[in-house]
């Protein structure tokens, strides 16, 4: 195929999903919190899922130590994460709608970034902006899901890395223990199972 149509995309995933399974896809919107090893692989799971509108947000630049588990190519260094997947993921489905916002999320302007969607999901590496996430968003935003993870690093057994629902409304992907805090080496594969998850259960959320 030497030139790709709008009808030819919609065609394959009507084919691989079905008609009801693309439409819901289609209309649904997402939103992600950081754009490292987990956000940026759950954004491209996403897009190649079909999920029609995605809100990206990240402060960061891509830096030479991302390329070893995140979603970038040497192409990237120095560029705005939020302009390096958004060009990515729009050459996987350039019909796809993506919406970017370079800044630093804080306690004080998390609900503002993110209290309009449904489902958020929570990609940060620091453990104290995880936890801040999670503690502004859901008490404040109570039709709102919460992906998160907590625990991927290292390179023990990928079967260890697990979907819960923690409470209410979050859900929490990983093994809960090997994090970045722990001082294990951050490598690809348990980071993208984890992200995997992610992706996996944002879907079930918006199918079921």
């Amino acid at each position: 195929m030497d030139f790709l149509t709008r009808e030819d995309m919609e065609n394959m995933m009507i084919e691989r999903h079905t008609k009801k399974v693309y439409e819901t896809l289609k209309q649904a919107r997402v939103a992600i919190a950081g754009l490292g090893g987990l956000g940026s692989h759950i954004a491209a799971a996403l897009t190649r899922a079909g999920v029609g509108y995605l809100y990206l947000v990240d402060f960061d630049k891509v830096d030479i130590s991302n390329l070893n588990r995140q979603y970038y190519r040497s192409c990237h260094l120095g560029r705005y994460k939020t302009d390096a997947l958004k060009e990515e993921l729009k050459g996987i489905n350039p019909w796809a709608e993506i919406e970017t916002n370079t800044i630093r999320v804080t306690e004080e302007n998390a609900t503002q970034l993110f209290g309009q969607f449904s489902i958020v999901c929570e990609a940060f590496d620091n453990p104290e902006a995880k936890a801040m996430l999670v503690n502004t968003l859901l008490p404040q935003c109570p039709s709102m899901k919460l992906v998160g993870a907590s625990g991927m690093a290292g390179y023990d057994d990928a079967n260890l890395i697990r979907t819960e629902k923690v409470m209410n409304r979050f859900y929490l992907c990983g093994d809960k223990k090997n994090g970045i805090e722990t001082g294990n080496c951050l490598m690809a594969p348990r980071v993208m199972i984890c992200a995997g998850h992610q992706a996996n259960k944002v879907l079930e959320l918006l199918l079921k």
